[in-house]
């Protein structure tokens, strides 16, 4: 089960991007993966949609901040955040003549904004304007997505932190509840919401009607099942919140079963069980046709 948190004292740092030169994109990056996961789908006999995963725009500067960004490269930070927009564009452009059309940014970083150890941190370490950074962000992820085609959805996930059942960064949403919600452009949100460390529904407010909240009230960190009924109740809890309920609800797990290479502390029968589990939930909750 979930093992406890890791921070800097335990003796482990993530690494920090460093910036030393102009950004640019020569190359697709994911378009390999992604044509890779397409046959093997095809090859089984699948008929799945492909999402494909990539990091936020963020992560290239929350960790190091102004100081990972070489001045003599980008002595103003507009430019910084205009030039990797600009590589976003250009992947997505990439994956959507591959024939992607679901694309996730995983982001810890708005999450981090909501524990405030994190944002002390990021405020007397890095020197952040905390008052403007959530909307900076936004701005920048909106920027990046700006020209997708209609037909590519684009998805974020908040993510608290999720090594071999460990995690990160604690607090609830409302620090960044009405820029998430209300300023971001992207389709669906992939929210974090398995303990009490993400908080209560009650950020969920702002959510505007056109946008859905795929709620993860499920544990991919312990190797025990859910308790089915509780999931069912706090899905139901959360649609009193949202302006159209449940149909703007989905289920999931709180976060990968492997967002690194050493995974989580369960086994893979344990991994499917839990799939099981929320496919039987979703069913319940929304009807036996859920792949809407």
């Amino acid at each position: 089960g979930q093992v406890g948190n890791i921070r800097h004292k335990d003796g482990f740092s993530p690494p920090t991007l460093i910036v030393k030169g102009k950004l640019g994109h020569p190359e697709a990056i994911q378009v390999k993966d992604f044509q890779f996961l397409e046959q093997a789908i095809a090859d089984n006999g699948g008929k799945a949609s492909t999402k494909v995963c990539i990091p936020s725009p963020t992560m290239v500067h929350f960790r190091g901040g102004r100081a990972s960004i070489d001045v003599s490269a980008y002595p103003d930070l507009d430019v910084f955040f205009d030039d990797l927009a600009r590589v976003y564009q250009e992947e997505l452009d990439s994956l959507y003549k591959a024939g992607c059309r679901f694309v996730q940014l995983d982001d810890t970083n708005l999450a981090y904004l909501c524990d405030p150890d994190m944002r002390k941190a990021a405020e007397q370490e890095r020197n952040e304007d905390l008052s403007t950074l959530p909307r900076k962000y936004a701005e920048l992820i909106n920027k990046a997505i700006e020209k997708r085609p209609a037909d590519m959805k684009i998805g974020i996930h908040l993510c608290r932190g999720n090594y071999r059942s460990k995690w990160f960064a604690s607090g609830g949403y409302e620090p960044v509840a009405e820029v998430l919600f209300k300023e971001l452009n992207v389709d669906a949100y992939f929210l974090e919401y398995d303990d009490a460390r993400s908080g209560d529904f009650s950020p969920l407010r702002h959510l505007p009607e056109h946008k859905v909240v795929v709620l993860g009230v499920m544990s991919s960190k312990k190797n025990t099942l859910d308790d089915k009924e509780e999931i069912i109740k706090r899905l139901h809890e959360a649609a009193k919140i949202t302006p159209k309920g449940l149909d703007q609800l989905c289920v999931s797990h709180q976060c990968g079963f492997s967002s690194t290479a050493e995974g989580n502390e369960l086994t893979e029968e344990e991994q499917w069980a839990k799939v099981r589990l929320s496919v039987e939930i979703a069913k319940q909750v929304w009807g036996e046709d859920i792949s809407k």
